[in-house]
């Protein structure tokens, strides 16, 4: 793993474990402790046992007939520590309430500054339920298709660092395994530090199996791919990796495309598009965007550059014209329609690029069309 990358995480403190074993260290056993002596029997003699009971009886005269200058002395004695004590009590009585006062503004000051500090945002709200929809649409699913775990591949983006944690909440990271499939000279070796990092910290299995060789032997076909060709190729390599696994190991594959991915076709058929579920589909990246943030990913993978990285320095933003930001304005009314989008106030060109794309690439999320007979 390169030095150099690094990832902002942070664990959350282990509690503290107990001492099961029923002994501690430095205790002593049976052995050590040496049992009391037994205790001894006095036997005195008579003369002793009177000698005894005058001097007893000399002391209690004593005590019982104080002389009179003796009590005087005494009483004023107790009227002077009485005054004392009184006199005391009332400047402590003073301190206290001054105190209290004070503890009791602190007190109204820090509860008013917690009550704020802690006070969820309606967009916090709204992240929250949205991150538990996931996780327990996740859940369900996998239940209801009797499956207990699932395989990701991971690249070191967003998308996918999304979708892990995801599946690490939903299923546990015993049940989660990440495939990292980078095309060496291609994928940035950032990117494949940052998802073997990100899996380590979430408790998730990983393993790495380089693609070269594989896109390789395409060479050897009777033709000579073109570029588009050689990297829809790269995507549906993965995906075979991904399924045989699956198969394998009896998994779920889990998709880490977004919606707006999908809106615009963005994506290889039977490559990354292909999966059992899309876990990530009903949101926009710039939603995929604060949510990552919401439930605490680095921000090196919040704020990297998108990329498919099927080609050197490729991004997405770069191939599709815009980037997320104004794409997602025009995806959020798409519904809508060319004319409403307009009218909205977005630009033309905008709304003409992204409603082409989407038009074009409609049969990318949709079954292959059957002729009737």
């Amino acid at each position: 793993m390169n030095p150099a990358a690094s990832l902002t995480l942070h664990h959350r403190p282990m509690s503290q474990q107990k001492n099961n074993s029923g002994t501690q260290s430095g205790s002593a056993t049976m052995e050590d402790v040496t049992p009391p002596p037994e205790p001894m029997e006095v036997v005195r003699s008579d003369e002793e046992e009177n000698s005894s009971q005058d001097s007893a009886e000399a002391v209690k005269e004593q005590v019982e007939e104080p002389s009179l200058g003796q009590v005087e002395e005494e009483e004023e004695a107790a009227r002077e520590d009485a005054q004392m004590e009184e006199d005391v009590l009332a400047a402590i009585g003073e301190g206290d309430d001054q105190e209290e006062a004070e503890d009791a503004e602190i007190s109204a000051e820090e509860m008013a500054g917690d009550d704020d500090s802690h006070e969820p945002s309606e967009e916090e709200i709204k992240l929250e339920k949205t991150y538990r929809s996931l996780v327990e649409g996740l859940r369900a699913f996998c239940q209801k298709n009797n499956f207990k775990r699932a395989v990701i591949g991971l690249s070191g983006g967003i998308d996918s660092s999304l979708t892990l944690k995801i599946a690490v909440d939903a299923l546990g990271g015993d049940n989660v395994t990440g495939l990292i499939m980078p095309e060496l000279g291609v994928t940035r070796q950032e990117n494949i530090d940052h998802a073997k990092m990100l899996a380590e910290f979430f408790g998730a299995r990983y393993l790495y199996q380089p693609i070269n060789t594989f896109v390789g032997d395409f060479g050897l076909a009777p033709w000579k791919p073109s570029r588009l060709a050689t990297m829809n190729t790269k995507a549906r390599v993965r995906a075979v990796l991904l399924y045989s696994f699956a198969n394998t190991e009896h998994t779920l594959v889990l998709g880490t495309s977004n919606k707006s991915e999908l809106l615009l076709g963005y994506g290889t058929k039977y490559g990354d598009l292909a999966s059992d579920i899309e876990v990530i589909g009903a949101l926009l990246k710039t939603e995929i965007f604060a949510l990552g943030e919401y439930v605490g990913l680095p921000p090196e993978i919040v704020k990297k550059a998108p990329s498919a990285e099927l080609s050197a320095g490729q991004t997405d933003e770069a191939e599709m014209g815009a980037n997320y930001y104004e794409l997602d304005k025009v995806l959020s009314k798409i519904e809508l329609g060319k004319d409403a989008c307009v009218a909205h106030g977005l630009p033309i060109a905008l709304v003409q690029l992204v409603f082409r794309r989407y038009e074009e690439n409609l049969h990318k999320n949709t079954m292959p069309p059957i002729i009737e007979v």
